[in-house]
């Protein structure tokens, strides 16, 4: 696994299904999801071949409860004294307290979907600090939880206004270019989210699934809502 660079401060884990970014601030480091299970070793070694010591990582933010996601969240944390975050909505099921909702699949998502189990699934993952539209994180010069539900209840996205970098979970891909995500429990509510999001104009936009938008981001994201 590398560790993409994205900007100077920003960069990219790439698992085989999904993503997970890095955050880079003076003296401490901050991930936006966790990909798979049991890859906590492989996320180490690729910050340490990029010069980054895992042991400055602060923060876990998950974006959702789904597996790809998660997974390697309370390993990592618990190896490095890292905070977990999510939103309160999706906080039960990561905890496992509760199941993973099922998503409602167009025809063609199906096979998609089926594909997407085969990531190990999460284990059972402590949430720390539970999360609020609109809360202020203390990384990224202050980053803004914007509540983004429709993929599941409890999405977030993650806006740093003063850098223009957006992360969108799920609710947002960049496979095919810049259009709405996959397997929603409420494609309608995730269709509005999205229409949010792109109201925050972002020149960064940085999805769960698909490469990272550097040109032109506020215009795609736009157009495909």
């Amino acid at each position: 696994m590398d560790l993409i660079a994205i900007a100077p401060r920003l960069h990219m884990l790439d698992f085989s299904i999904g993503q997970a970014y890095l955050w880079r601030d003076e003296g401490e480091l901050t991930m936006i999801d966790a990909g798979w299970a049991g890859a906590a070793s492989e996320i180490e070694t690729a910050l340490r071949g990029a010069g980054l010591d895992p042991a400055r990582l602060r923060r876990i933010v998950l974006t959702h409860c789904h597996r790809d996601h998660v997974g390697s969240a309370q390993e990592l944390a618990d190896r490095h004294g890292a905070e977990i975050l999510a939103h309160r909505l999706d906080a039960p099921v990561i905890r496992g307290e509760v199941p993973v909702p099922e998503p409602v699949l167009l025809d063609w998502e199906i096979p998609l979907y089926e594909h997407g189990l085969t990531v190990p699934e999460a284990p059972p993952t402590r949430v720390d600090r539970e999360l609020e539209d609109g809360d202020v994180l203390d990384f990224g010069d202050g980053a803004v939880v914007v509540h983004t539900p429709g993929h599941t209840e409890g999405s977030i996205a993650v806006h740093l206004p003063r850098h223009g970098v957006l992360f969108t979970g799920d609710t947002v891909a960049a496979v095919q270019g810049v259009t709405l995500g996959v397997f929603h429990v409420d494609r309608e509510r995730a269709t509005a989210s999205m229409r949010r999001m792109a109201g925050l104009k972002p020149s960064v936009l940085c999805c769960g699934h698909g490469a990272p938008v550097t040109e032109d981001a506020a215009e795609r994201i736009a157009a495909a809502s």
